[in-house]
């Protein structure tokens, strides 16, 4: 028994009213609905598992998964064409659309065969293969038109696609990435109309395995990026290899089967593509669960306002997680959110705040883009912390160099006064990687001067993360190589041992020199 199972082991659940069906009932069975009902179940059997929509999880059916092997081919068939630098020449590369698209829809269905499985192994819970909508705080209308009733009620209903009105001129020919990813083949042209995660991830991709490609991007967006200096770096970088258009909504219309976008000052740049891909981001599925009919209503924003530390909202025995909250939707995000919300359905009326880990992001762009921690954006507008910002370039780092990806740029913010690391964002090389190393420095607590005193290796492309907080020590006013620690001594002041580990690792004592 773990010490969170413990920590709860004398707790009972509230004795249930004659007229609940269920301690708690969950609408939604994708990540945050799983892992609510997962922690849930570790206090009561009587929970109801709510979905009338295709099981598997958004991340394994249409996001994280179907995308990471459709950017594998594409980057199988640019590491063909990147050879040429190291004086290495390959034939020109053969793109099997059916092929690559075969293996997309096998390997995701591999995936989504999976989670159905994990769900269909639930054992404390009643699967209802239906939908639901409030009637009232404890009262669930199904589609079938029966009614359960719960003491609590997890909302987890997801998130579906953005399509802007004004697309809809497109017709059939107007897609989103959930359709990206049931083609047989590969199209001859697509605009995609978004440069956030989903429309970078895509549209590289796509342009890669030989599809003419054009993006759209408003506002200056550039994925999840805060920091202008980041940003301006990657849009530049980005627009060198693919066709890019930022700030403008072009006009849409169709000529037979293609689809006609005009932009531009007076509309003159035209071009026409096979399909469009609304890549505009996703919305949280709770305008059809009848919220007005709970205490919630009327709240101002499209979702309820709800506390991030305990899952709970103003109704206090409905609790919401997940891409219903419209916060981060990401898939450790998600889990993270389904435990508290579910532990807390659960132990109502009693609600415990847990401490939410470090925020990690992540585009698989090429480069890659991540922020960790506070982004510039959030540390700009919290005016109570005086933070210092240094950078590192990696246009002449020695690995990435070496490996012919010196294309980045990383911006490192820290408080001042205090030196401890708050948050990066960046757009380089082997950013998923960084990005955990530095989500884990912020979530020790480190200083700058600690992450100093860290091991770095030669030659690696992590040695470029140790010259941006040695720069980033100087802007604190310290020195960007710090003293090394000094060993600890013992009371008669001898040195202490080495671990062995590391002692196997070091010369003999009698080739130690002063």
């Amino acid at each position: 028994m773990n010490s969170h199972t413990h920590r709860f082991a004398d707790r009972a659940i509230r004795p249930l009213k004659d007229q609940f069906d269920f301690d708690v009932a969950i609408i939604g069975a994708g990540t945050a609905g799983m892992s609510a009902y997962r922690e849930a179940s570790r206090y009561t059997d009587r929970i109801a598992l709510i979905d009338g929509g295709p099981l598997g999880t958004t991340c394994a059916r249409v996001g994280c998964m179907p995308s990471k092997l459709l950017i594998a081919a594409a980057e199988a068939a640019e590491a063909g064409r990147h050879a040429a630098m190291f004086g290495v020449t390959h034939g020109p590369a053969i793109i099997d659309g059916k092929a690559i698209m075969n293996r997309v829809r096998s390997e995701r269905d591999r995936f989504v065969g999976f989670v159905e499985q994990a769900i269909m192994a639930f054992d404390r819970c009643e699967l209802i293969r239906e939908y639901a909508r409030f009637e009232d705080n404890h009262t669930l209308r199904l589609s079938s038109g029966r009614t359960v009733t719960a003491r609590t009620v997890v909302i987890a209903s997801g998130s579906s696609p953005v399509i802007p009105y004004t697309l809809q001129a497109a017709g059939d020919r107007l897609i989103v990435n959930d359709d990206v990813f049931d083609w047989h083949d590969l199209p001859g042209s697509v605009a995609v109309m978004g440069t956030g995660v989903i429309g970078l991830e895509l549209g590289q991709a796509l342009h890669r395995l030989g599809v003419r490609v054009r993006l759209f991007g408003r506002r200056g967006r550039v994925g999840m990026i805060t920091d202008p200096v980041v940003r301006d770096y990657a849009a530049k970088c980005l627009a060198d290899e693919n066709p890019m258009t930022w700030d403008v909504e072009p006009a849409v219309s169709r000529e037979g089967d293609k689809v006609v976008l005009n932009w531009g000052p007076s509309a003159e740049e035209q071009e026409q593509f096979d399909f469009v891909i609304a890549a505009a981001g996703r919305r949280p599925n709770v305008a059809w669960l009848g919220l007005e009919n709970t205490s919630l209503a009327p709240y101002e924003k499209d979702v309820p306002p709800y506390d991030a530390l305990s899952g709970r909202t103003a109704a206090k025995n409905i609790f919401i997680a997940g891409d219903a909250t419209a916060q981060l939707p990401l898939l450790h995000e998600a889990a993270d959110e389904g435990r508290i919300a579910g532990e807390n359905a659960a132990l109502y009326p009693d609600f415990y705040r847990r401490v939410r880990r470090t925020p990690i992001g992540i585009v698989f762009s090429d480069p890659q883009i991540a922020v960790v921690g506070a982004s510039h954006a959030a540390l700009l507008s919290d005016r109570t912390t005086d933070f210092a910002v240094a950078e590192v370039s990696f246009e002449d780092q020695g690995r990435a160099r070496v490996m012919g990806v010196n294309k980045g740029l990383l911006r490192v913010y820290a408080e001042n006064g205090t030196g401890r690391f708050l948050g990066a964002e960046m757009f380089g090389p082997a950013a998923e990687h960084i990005a955990h190393l530095l989500a884990w420095t912020i979530e020790a607590g480190m200083t700058v001067e600690q992450i100093l005193q860290m091991p770095f290796y030669h030659p690696v492309i992590e040695e470029g993360v140790r010259t941006a907080f040695r720069h980033l020590a100087e802007a604190l006013g310290g020195q960007a190589n710090p003293p090394l620690r000094c060993m600890e001594r013992d009371a008669a002041s001898r040195p202490l041992s080495v671990t062995a580990p590391v002692a196997a690792m070091l010369p003999a004592a009698t080739e130690i020199r002063a």
